[in-house]
């Protein structure tokens, strides 16, 4: 696996949830600036040494409610 995507959104709490798409990774950040390390880290548990992807991409969601 040379990549893995993770799907980014706002958790109601506060903070961030991260899901990986494939692989069951999940994993959680204050911030947006501790975010990428949180993933890091998820994804180094989550494979062994040497078989982790290269590339992780974070594909932000943002869910709006509108009334009519």
């Amino acid at each position: 696996m040379n990549e893995i995507i993770f799907m980014v959104e706002e958790a109601p709490e506060g903070g961030y949830t991260a899901y990986a798409l494939g692989p069951s990774i999940v994993t959680e950040a204050d911030t947006l600036e501790e975010l990428p390390e949180m993933v890091r880290d998820a994804v180094r548990c989550y494979f062994d040494e040497g078989v982790e992807p290269k590339i992780i991409r974070l594909h932000f969601v943002r869910e709006e409610v509108i009334a009519l």
